[in-house]
């Protein structure tokens, strides 16, 4: 089945076929790996990757979006200059073309949401012609806000610090960018709905390793709003809402959930496993990122399929509830990879 189906079909506890299980290869890895390794690895596991075809020998690695390629600075359609120093690894913002206020409405001004995504120039023609193709043919598609649409689009314009002792001040010209930000972030929403997409997604880092980066009376003050304007089409179109942070978001996630938020993206052992089941098994779709700093990097592949097991045993049920996914980037031994693969595709049928 499609996995969007699947996911759709978990998050609304409809007894899936399966545990929906995605496995994602950042781009950096194809120069940190041996390319036929992990080309091997993604042919004998289906289930992760179910329109795999091997490529051509001269294959070479995927496309690396532009602000992810090592040493050449990026300024994106909002002015933010990133920065990075591997290709595939998206890069930190260091130059916030609202580090001044004075540039807001003076040099700086949102772009046109018909043009772009906030991040990158799109041609949304093009998209939108795709997705009819794509419905046309009986696929589906899921629609998303670029990561960092709202909290981390404001931090990359005026800096973190910044945005913090505007939120404590109460600077009236944040309520004014906010208000924009919002607009903009709108019409990118808007225009996924009229072209029928399964669900929506509204990715955005709020946590850190231990907390929220932002005190929960600031981002009710000034994000939850947002969010939840942002959010009503989706909810009021009745197809289930995404959203996905990395990061200790425990003190948020009631005004998530609050916000219309159906499948909720954490990360495992920063948030907790059991603490993800007390507060979640039954009632709200997680969508968890199995860990990437532990026991994926420096346990055993004994380790890693107990890990799979422990998770998918305290969160799944048979009506649904749970989607997994796991992002792969360099340093993982790739028999530990592999024990992942198996252990994600074995544990998916546990309910089959």
């Amino acid at each position: 089945m499609d996995t969007n189906l699947l996911i759709t079909k978990a998050a609304r506890f409809e007894r899936p076929e399966r545990i929906p299980m995605r496995f994602s290869i950042n781009a950096s890895c194809w120069h940190h790996y041996p390319k036929d390794a992990l080309l091997e690895l993604m042919e004998t596991h289906p289930f992760l990757f179910p329109t795999y075809k091997r490529p051509a020998p001269e294959w070479k690695q995927p496309y690396i979006p532009l602000a992810a390629r090592a040493n050449q600075p990026y300024t994106d359609v909002m002015g933010c200059g990133w920065h990075t120093a591997d290709d595939g690894i998206t890069g930190t913002v260091l130059e916030h073309p609202l580090s001044d206020w004075s540039a807001f409405h003076t040099t700086w001004h949102l772009p046109d949401p018909n043009t772009t995504d906030g991040l990158y120039e799109v041609d949304w023609e093009a998209r939108e012609r795709a997705w009819a193709e794509k419905r046309a043919k009986g696929e589906t598609f899921r629609g998303s806000l670029r990561h960092g649409h709202t909290f981390l689009q404001l931090s990359d314009l005026r800096g973190y610090e910044n945005l913090l002792f505007d939120m404590y001040d109460g600077e009236p010209l944040l309520d004014e960018l906010i208000e924009e930000l919002t607009e903009f972030n709108l019409a990118i929403v808007r225009r996924y709905l009229a072209n029928g997409c399964i669900s929506m997604g509204y990715p955005e880092d709020l946590g850190m390793q231990n907390g929220p980066m932002i005190p929960p009376e600031l981002f009710r003050r000034y994000i939850k709003p947002a969010y939840q304007r942002l959010m009503k089409p989706a909810k009021d179109a009745g197809i289930p809402l995404h959203m996905h942070s990395d990061g200790d978001i425990r003190s948020l996630v009631d005004d998530l959930i609050d916000s219309g938020v159906e499948i909720i993206n954490l990360q495992d052992l920063v948030n907790g496993i059991d603490w993800i089941a007390e507060r979640f098994r039954g009632k709200i779709c997680v969508d968890l990122d199995v860990d990437r700093q532990k026991i994926t990097r420096f346990g055993t592949p004994a380790q890693i399929d107990e890990l799979i097991r422990e998770e998918v045993t305290k969160l799944a049920l048979p009506e649904g509830g749970l989607c997994m996914i796991y992002g792969l980037y360099p340093g993982v031994p790739l028999e530990n990879v592999k024990a992942l693969m198996d252990a994600m595709e074995r544990y998916s049928l546990i309910y089959s």
